[in-house]
């Protein structure tokens, strides 16, 4: 189970620092996989892992943008993709058009919607969530030990 293994290398202190802000929380390698554990579990998961896609997509060779620009667009921009993202038609139709011409910029639009949703909705629930809550205790338990 991933949250067990998470458990060994997560100290109480850097999982309180997941509650300062949603950039903190994806900062963390552990971060990421608890909370997209429990977006998973929420049915929203597709935005996690876009966000995902998007911070490794602005790490790619020039020479390899156009590839991984298109299996972005497919997997999470276009409209009836399989882990299609919650943004605005006008969002996704700049997104559409900028994934044509591919540069390190083209998804950072609607990368930062999903941002700003994960943020309102998705991680004060997460903050407030029995997974959070009971890791926390579980490390702060095993600290005062």
């Amino acid at each position: 189970f991933f949250l067990l293994s998470c458990q060994l290398r997560l100290s109480a202190e850097e999982v309180m620092q997941w509650s300062q802000s949603l950039e903190k929380l994806l900062a963390s390698q552990s971060g990421q996989g608890v909370f997209r554990e429990f977006l998973r579990s929420e049915f929203s998961e597709e935005n996690i892992e876009f966000w995902l896609a998007c911070e490794d997509y602005k790490k790619t060779r020039s020479d390899r943008l156009h590839g991984k620009a298109e299996r972005i667009y497919e997997e999470f921009v276009r409209a009836d993709a399989i882990k299609q993202i919650n943004i605005d038609y006008h969002t996704r139709e700049a997104t559409a058009k900028r994934a044509q011409d591919p540069t390190h910029t083209s998804f950072d639009e609607a990368q930062k919607t999903v941002f700003i949703l994960m943020e309102r909705d998705s991680y004060p629930r997460f903050l407030k969530s029995k997974a959070y809550l009971n890791l926390l205790n579980q490390l702060q338990i095993n600290n005062s030990k």
